[in-house]
């Protein structure tokens, strides 16, 4: 019995490797101060992009079915007349750019360069590797006082992302805390299963140390749908461990017992008593509405929502918040978006964008739970459906709080190619029982 984790031979190199190389750039340190904008691995992820074309070219196939190309270029109608709306022809071509490296281009890469289920297991494998770096760096900084700044100490953890895209640690260990728990609850060899649960398991120590709300809810509720689909005697064992774990972890280690314990009754009050984190979202989100209210189809146009944001926004918003630790010094970080996904798409795309893109998700979603569906009962790749779903049903649930943006925002893109590999091409794959019976 062997993991699916070893390197391919030189003769059988997989087409999915330069994901996994964009996935492993994530681990390089940001910039101290920088303003967490484009890194190495989206011009990487350019490059597959390109390398992807070049092959599809030599090989003189079809490159995707008519329901891929279908779910996969509706986002296209809605950000090309949001482009056409925008202030300037350089903000609508930067925007649209962006728009299709992480929601067109790049998942479209990922769906032809992952051949099977053992390439889309090594793909899993590199975000639960990510994560474990990612969380080894936060749980240090909170160890030795190097974190990001949280009520007046430097104990944030946020690994190598920094203060100004703290949200980067949080998404990165959730995706590979994700990625381990559906490994685990598959049906391939128990060597395999029990690193992934282990993995899992040394990952909830940073996720809890990330300090970030939004993060906790969405692997909770994501955790709780996983065990679910993986069936009542596999969800009942997992919650068990997973509760020992955080009693451990909490209360006989005290991992920050006090933070945390304050961290999590604040979710609770949002409404009675929000701070001013909290006060500035929902006044952003009611900014959003209003750009929206003033144009509904279309939108005010890519990358007008900083313009048009003091217009609709109340003298409640701060305007900036204050960010300062781990490396950088303090910093005025410009709020330029509601941190609302769903929201940024209404104001900038208005209904017609919306509908292009939350519809092309929901369809992605819809066609994984028909192939989970399908291998829930004795079939292959139960573990590939728990984790596609698992990670696409995070990602629906974090743009509820979050949006794109940060050196982090390239892994979103590929979490909606691993999505749309199982939805669309995963879940059908004929001849897989040769690459199962190499796992076990």
């Amino acid at each position: 019995m062997t993991l699916a984790l070893s390197v391919p031979r030189a003769r059988a190199l997989s087409p999915v490797l330069p994901v996994v190389a964009v996935v492993a750039l994530l681990g390089l340190p940001s910039a101290p101060g920088g303003e967490g904008g484009a890194g190495p691995a989206d011009a990487l992820s350019a490059l597959v992009v390109l390398f992807c074309a070049v092959r599809l070219l030599r090989q003189r196939r079809r490159p995707l079915s008519r329901t891929a190309a279908v779910v996969l270029g509706l986002p296209v109608v809605g950000l090309a007349l949001a482009a056409l709306g925008a202030s300037s022809p350089g903000a609508g071509l930067t925007g649209l750019g962006r728009y299709l490296q992480i929601f067109v281009l790049v998942p479209a890469s990922v769906v032809l360069l992952v051949r099977d289920r053992s390439d889309f297991r090594v793909l899993a494998w590199s975000f639960v590797g990510l994560a474990g770096w990612q969380g080894a760096v936060g749980v240090h900084q909170f160890v030795t006082g190097t974190g990001a700044s949280y009520q007046g100490e430097d104990i944030r953890a946020v690994g190598t992302f920094g203060p100004q895209d703290v949200m980067g640690m949080a998404t990165v260990v959730s995706f590979g805390l994700i990625c381990a728990v559906g490994l685990a609850l598959g049906r391939t060899s128990p060597r395999q299963r029990a690193v992934a649960a282990c993995c899992a398991l040394a990952l909830l120590a940073p996720l809890a140390l990330s300090f970030s709300r939004g993060a906790w809810i969405a692997t909770a509720l994501t955790l709780t749908v996983q065990l679910a689909l993986a069936g009542l005697r596999r969800a009942l064992k997992a919650a068990a461990v997973a509760v020992a774990a955080g009693m451990i972890l909490v209360g006989g280690f005290g991992v920050g017992s006090a933070m945390l314990q304050q961290r999590v009754s604040s979710i609770t009050q949002v409404t009675d008593a929000p701070d001013q984190s909290v006060t500035d979202r929902y006044t952003m989100w009611a900014a959003a509405i209003g750009m929206w209210r003033e144009q509904p189809l279309t939108g005010v146009g890519l990358k007008g929502f900083p313009e048009h944001r003091d217009a609709h926004a109340s003298l409640a918003l701060s305007s900036a918040s204050d960010t300062e630790g781990a490396g950088s010094g303090f910093v005025r970080q410009p709020l330029l978006s509601p941190h609302n996904m769903y929201l940024l798409v209404l104001a900038e795309q208005g209904l017609i964008g919306l509908l292009a893109l939350a519809g092309g998700w929901l369809a992605l979603l819809a066609c994984g739970l028909r192939g989970w569906f399908r291998v829930r009962r004795s079939g292959p790749g139960l573990d590939c459906a728990l984790v596609a779903c698992g990670l696409l049903l995070w990602q629906l649930i974090d743009f509820m709080y979050a949006d794109i943006g940060g050196p982090s925002t390239v892994l979103t893109a590929v979490v909606f190619g691993v999505a749309a590999w199982w939805a669309l091409a995963g879940a059908d794959a004929v001849g897989s029982l040769r690459e199962e019976a190499r796992t076990r």
